[in-house]
């Protein structure tokens, strides 16, 4: 667990110093050369590469329901940003430490602890409009552009050297993971010292724009760090816990609250400066001559309390401490219904389906027709020994909402418990919709490789189970599977033809990889 913790944190603080954190302050747009160092391919390959590291080393928090909801949250701000063709991707993380960053390409992490300190989904709102503003503005790219294209191959030498260290075991192992996440945060931070306070400026101000325009609280931004600032203040005091890594990426001073506070003021003085037609008519991404009424046009998701204690959830060593930490809230105050909801997950996931199942059900009948206590509950019928009644109630979301990952992802895992072909084909036919959607998708990769597995499908289970590898930052285990794959003389052309596009898609990710002197442990022990 330490070498994750380490490995985790230099991750994060790698991140940083190639994304939000270091920024440079006053490069003009006009001229820049960031664009001819890193083409926006190149920086998505790059992103997509440093999450998969993450992914390789279980510090993502993948849920379908938890990743619905931050992407329609992010989706939502970015489609309102002052870019908004810039493409991103939004994932989770299950450090409980408060922190979120940008990244190359778009790649925005949030720390299931930023969630969790967060008492409305407005201040969650403010920090991802934030952190899209970094990339917007190009703090990223720049920050880049200063390292002399040397960044990256620092970020990537840093993860190899990790990883050679925990793989050489003995002693000295955890000494040479803090050697090498030291050197690399002494070259990063030595980069942001003099890039932070403009930059992190201009990223407040343009990220409030964004949360006026999407219909978000606007003071949420300076009453979030206030509260971190205020948090920082009695860590330094020894009342509580550390210090948010966010204030160390990203330091709040009362200026900064002030000046955020200010132009939240103004903003709501001037509400017309971003009503719903102005939405309609500077957003290329809908089409023109299209009016979002008020409804569609709030921010709130209506996901956030759920999401929350999902997380809390998720984000425990253990159900069993996820149930221990609801007893403690409880004898504070009573649990409201989103905390009750929070106590019926850790249940399920604690193999406590028939404890779970009425309190499901007793939360849908205050709250018909919501989406996540309706797959809760089939979820816990299906764990009460009740097939029946949650096929039918999986099988009628389904009908209304052929497509949604959530509620077909959940389904196809309750079915694939069952371990049986039938189960399997049903499972396959519920995934297969939503395969070309998918294809970055390793959570469904997994569960879609699990169902061909049982359904006798094994030449779609093993691409399924490559394709989980590579997303999961496995690519070299990926080339080595679809290797042994095409080796079967029982493949048709199509399956051929599409195995061998993946062994060339993969294989220059994997050379870099080694070029970096980063190879897999397992294949390496092999």
């Amino acid at each position: 667990m330490r070498r994750i913790t380490l490995l985790s944190a230099a991750v994060v603080f790698a991140l940083a110093s190639v994304c939000a954190s270091a920024q440079e302050s006053r490069l003009p747009d006009i001229g820049s050369s960031a664009g001819e160092l890193l083409t926006p391919r190149k920086q998505q390959e790059y992103g997509s590469m440093m999450l998969a590291q993450l992914r390789h080393y279980d510090y993502t928090l993948d849920d379908p329901l938890i990743a619905s909801w931050l992407d329609t949250l992010g989706t939502r701000l970015a489609a309102n940003s002052d870019k908004p063709q810039q493409a991103f991707t939004f994932f989770m993380l299950r450090e409980r430490q408060i922190n979120a960053f940008a990244t190359l390409g778009g790649y925005v992490g949030v720390n299931s602890g930023l969630v969790l300190a967060a008492e409305r989904e407005d201040e969650v709102a403010a920090v991802l409009s934030h952190e899209i503003a970094h990339v917007t503005q190009q703090h990223v790219l720049r920050s880049v552009e200063r390292a002399q294209r040397d960044s990256i191959p620092i970020l990537l030498a840093m993860l190899g050297a990790v990883v050679a260290a925990g793989a050489a075991g003995g002693n000295s192992s955890d000494d040479a993971i803090q050697a090498a996440v030291i050197g690399a945060q002494g070259l990063m931070y030595q980069r942001q010292i003099d890039y932070t306070r403009s930059n992190e400026s201009e990223a407040d101000r343009i990220g409030i724009q964004t949360l006026s325009r999407t219909h978000y609280d606007t003071g949420a931004m300076a009453g979030f760090f206030g509260t971190l600032n205020s948090r920082s203040r009695a860590n330094r005091a020894g009342y509580y816990g550390e210090t948010p890594s966010y204030l160390m990426t990203h330091p709040v001073t009362t200026t900064r609250i002030s000046e955020a506070k200010d132009l939240a003021e103004k903003m709501a003085r001037a509400p017309a400066r971003f009503t719903s037609a102005d939405l309609a008519s500077d957003n290329p991404l809908l089409p023109g001559g299209l009016k979002i009424g008020p409804a569609t046009a709030s921010g709130g998701t209506g996901q956030f309390d759920f999401a929350r204690e999902r997380l809390r959830v998720l984000s425990a060593n253990s159900p069993s401490d996820a149930i221990r930490e609801y007893e403690r809230m409880a004898k504070g105050k009573p649990l409201n219904d989103a905390q009750r909801y929070g106590t019926a997950v850790a249940k399920l996931r604690a193999n406590q389906g028939p404890a779970a199942a009425p309190m499901f059900a007793e939360l849908l009948d205050k709250h018909p027709g919501d989406l996540w206590l309706t797959l809760a509950l089939g979820e816990a019928e299906a764990r009460a020994g009740k097939p029946e009644a949650a096929d039918a109630r999986f099988e009628a979301i389904l009908k209304s909402m052929p497509k949604n990952r959530p509620a077909a992802l959940t389904y196809a895992r309750v079915l694939a418990e069952r371990n049986t072909p039938a189960a399997g084909k049903r499972a396959q036919a519920i995934l297969r919709p939503l395969l070309g959607q998918s294809s970055e998708d390793p959570e469904f990769q997994q569960v879609f490789a699990r169902a061909s597995e049982i359904a006798g499908d094994p030449v779609r289970a093993g691409e399924a189970y490559a394709e989980a590898a590579f997303l999961n930052g496995r690519a070299e285990q990926a080339l080595v599977q679809l290797n042994t794959l095409k080796r079967r003389s029982d493949l048709d052309y199509y399956a051929r033809s599409r195995i061998d596009a993946r062994i060339a898609a993969i294989t220059p990710t994997v050379l870099e990889l080694k070029r970096q002197g980063i190879r897999d442990e397992d294949l390496r022990r092999n």
